[in-house]
């Protein structure tokens, strides 16, 4: 792939929801609709929160208590990047010029190839 990366400092502004440079739009598609989609979603919703995920080890108390906080927090973190993902990634899209509804092309194919089956299976007389 052709696509520019961001350096570590691009990269941290775009997990904080900044824009990237036009440059780069391929390597945004990419990473907001590629194969490991999910998975980098899920670790660049994580990124803006480790400075609150570090600041629950300095919570005082028991150590007992600390991990509990860290636990319910990244918990909470994953449960939330989860359930927003599509959300997450139509607003990522519209932001670098790219169609809201851009899917996997893999994916997609599935999808249209699975429909089309169905179609054939279950046709109805007319």
């Amino acid at each position: 792939m052709t696509a520019t990366r961001p350096g570590p400092v691009r990269y941290i502004g775009y997990a904080f929801g900044r824009k990237l440079p036009d440059e780069m739009r391929e390597w945004v598609r990419n990473d907001l609709t590629g194969d490991h989609a999910v998975p980098r979603h899920i670790f660049r919703a994580m990124v803006p929160l480790v400075p609150i995920f570090i600041a629950a080890l300095f919570i005082p108390g028991s150590p007992m208590l600390k991990g509990a906080s860290l636990l319910l927090g990244l918990l909470l973190a994953l449960f939330y990047s989860i359930v927003l993902i599509d959300p997450s990634r139509r607003r990522r899209l519209i932001q670098h010029g790219l169609p809201e509804d851009l899917q996997n092309p893999k994916v997609a194919r599935r999808r249209e190839e699975s429909r089309t089956r169905y179609e054939q299976t279950h046709r109805t007389a007319v």
